[in-house]
């Protein structure tokens, strides 16, 4: 079933569907729109643009704002952002931005657009630890300004969590690898198979150094800990995102947790041929932490979804749950069982104190922080381009530039 898995699972838009689609912006003075985009890629420009037929135009839009604007487009979930203060919602249903906006990067890549360009090198060398969204957009925003730029990853491949977390269905790897290529070509270096184990002698060879490394680990409750049947979200989106799908899954499996990541895994284990997927979360669905998007996703999957229980006992391959707010309680017994439960960063590896980062780019010098280690901001990928840009502006104005 694996050619489920590798099938994007959204089509995108025809030439006539997005002009439909286009139509029927408001052409909103001061677009509530563009205000509510975290990466301020300025939909309401692009949309105009796409409306009277200057795809180019929206395309240099989109790219100029955001340097990973064909990724936003496939992951973000537009209906917290730009959509969610679309003022088409007051007439029938906000415009699909997301939609539109992957038409016009698909345009782009159709046409081999190089809308990126390079100032003259100026000499001042800065280091990124991590290829995540993070650090490929701070990296490329910095080449673009002329300084010389390295990456570091640890990984065999580039990406991040755009590689080895975000399902085939929802992100291809082709357009994963598009992007990394046009942050290349502007003169990024990115050294795979290179953990950084010294950030000292970084900081000392280095301008400035970004540490840019994401939240790459997945959480494990005290009770599950050490038991062969069950895995970590993170680690499973992983191995089959390596393998491309092609992986053996038992036919009963429990995910317990209630995010973008726990959608990702129900879903992929149903597009995987898995018969029987149930998915128990903390929240109730009034409170439901996933967009509403991934969650539509999974109930079109035929996932089962209990909400409003907690994980208090594991009985072999049993777990015992407790209702959050009345006396039930619920046993589900599978066997194979899934933790979506939340994630963490490695920076402490790097002798970064993770509950003081904050205070990292004021009180070290040239160093700086971006991304999910930063404590400030959502852990999506639109937030991880907001704050690649943040961090960017703070480095140009760390070594004097304007």
């Amino acid at each position: 079933m694996s050619e489920k898995y590798m099938k994007e699972y959204e089509a995108g838009y025809t030439p006539k569907l997005v002009m439909e689609e286009a139509s029927r912006c408001l052409l909103c003075h001061d677009a509530p729109c563009s205000k509510a985009c975290p990466a301020g890629t300025d939909p309401a420009k692009f949309i105009r643009s796409v409306r009277f037929r200057n795809f180019k135009g929206a395309a240099e839009t989109v790219r100029i704002n955001n340097i990973l604007g064909a990724i936003c487009a496939r992951v973000c979930p537009t209906e917290r952002y730009c959509q969610q203060g679309c003022s088409r919602s007051g007439i029938d249903k906000p415009i699909d931005i997301g939609r539109i906006q992957r038409y016009v990067t698909d345009f782009e890549d159709a046409m081999k657009m190089d809308i990126l360009e390079k100032k003259p090198l100026n000499g001042k060398k800065v280091t990124v630890v991590g290829s995540g969204p993070a650090g490929l957009s701070v990296a490329g925003l910095l080449a673009s300004e002329g300084y010389i730029v390295k990456v570091y990853e640890k990984e065999a491949k580039a990406g991040g969590y755009l590689r080895y977390g975000i399902p085939e269905y929802r992100l291809p790897s082709t357009v994963v690898d598009k992007e990394i290529k046009r942050i290349q070509k502007i003169g990024v270096e990115i050294l795979l198979n290179t953990p950084v184990e010294d950030l000292e002698s970084l900081k000392k060879e280095n301008d400035a150094v970004v540490v840019a490394v994401g939240h790459s680990k997945g959480k494990m409750l005290p009770m599950f800990a050490g038991k062969h049947f069950v895995k970590t979200a993170v680690d499973f989106l992983h191995d089959v995102k390596r393998k491309k799908g092609n992986v053996k899954v038992p036919e009963n499996v429990l995910v317990i947790g209630g995010g973008d990541v726990a959608m990702d895994t129900v879903t992929t284990l149903r597009l995987l041929g898995v018969k029987q997927v149930t998915d128990v979360v903390y929240e109730t669905f009034d409170e439901f932490k996933a967009s509403k998007k991934e969650l539509q996703g999974a109930q079109d999957e035929h996932v089962s979804i209990i909400d409003g229980y907690v994980p208090v006992a594991l009985k072999g391959k049993k777990v015992v749950f407790n209702h959050r707010f009345i006396p039930a309680k619920l046993e589900v017994k599978a066997d194979l069982i899934i933790l979506a439960v939340g994630q963490y960063t490695e920076a402490g590896l790097l002798g970064l104190e993770v509950d003081k980062l904050q205070q990292v780019t004021n009180a070290k010098g040239n160093l700086f922080v971006c991304g999910d280690v930063s404590p400030s901001g959502e852990k999506t990928v639109v937030y991880a381009v907001r704050s690649a840009k943040e961090t960017a502006y703070a480095v140009k104005k760390y070594l004097g530039g304007k």
